[in-house]
């Protein structure tokens, strides 16, 4: 994999072959092979002192309107940029870039989730756009909308944040466990619609500590910014944390 990035990593090893009477499934190969990419991933972001933030959700839960107003209130001198997965289309792509923020489409074609290999390409793409890591704080990354295939992909992050739209409904957590269960920040978003779609909050939140106890439960409304100040100082890197930098 990285005669591209030039930094000496060995070629990806084979899959092992299976011991006798043990067979290895293509889904643990697939697994094993992203998990060895992800892992050097997080070795090139750990050198960069970039903190990377998977974001995952369904469609339509408001994922990119949720990193415009990220961007919109970043503190100054912090340094976004933005790796965005669909399976077509570079729309939400298109919208960051438009609202100042340096983003990459990733196109998956068939695949409903980034892999690790995937979101390496995109670093490529990112630097030669004139961002290369040594000149990014907080790289969002913005997953494909699926609340099934990405839960098992690493991509090499430092936090996984998982978005429950209040439109979607409050028993998602308890339909889709693995999701919720591998999230470090759990968002309520479109908050500001919760009365007109009759969202029950208190079993919202239930359902999220039962299937992820130790995640950061968080309401926000990007439409009306509510809580996003609240949420990019929880996501802001240890050095821009240390620096006091404003927010908001």
């Amino acid at each position: 994999m990285c005669g591209h990035c030039a930094c000496g990593e060995p070629p990806v090893p084979e899959a092992p072959p299976a011991a006798a009477g043990r067979p290895v499934s293509l889904e643990d190969s697939l697994l094993a092979r992203n998990n060895h990419l992800a892992a050097h991933n997080r070795e090139h972001f750990r050198a960069a002192g970039v903190r990377v933030v998977n974001v995952l959700s369904s469609p339509g839960s408001g994922k990119t309107a949720l990193l415009e107003r990220l961007a919109a209130l970043a503190p100054p001198g912090l340094r976004l940029a933005a790796l965005v997965g669909d399976l077509a289309t570079d729309n939400d792509a298109r919208r960051l870039r438009e609202a100042g923020l340096p983003a990459v489409q990733i196109t998956t074609g068939q695949a409903c989730h980034l892999e690790a290999a995937m979101v390496h390409r995109g670093l490529e793409a990112l630097a030669e756009a004139g961002h290369p890591l040594t000149a990014v704080d907080l790289l969002l990354i913005e997953n494909v909308g699926n609340l099934v295939c990405p839960a098992a992909f690493d991509l090499g992050e430092d936090l996984r944040l998982v978005l429950l739209s209040v439109t979607e409904g409050e028993d998602k957590p308890l339909k889709y466990p693995a999701l919720f269960h591998s999230a470090d920040v759990v968002v309520i978003s479109k908050s500001d619609l919760a009365e007109a779609v009759d969202f029950d909050r208190p079993l919202a939140h239930r359902n999220v500590e039962q299937v992820a106890p130790a995640a950061r439960l968080l309401e926000v409304s990007a439409r009306r910014g509510t809580g996003v100040d609240a949420l990019l100082e929880l996501l802001l890197p240890a050095s821009a944390r240390a620096a006091a930098l404003p927010v908001g």
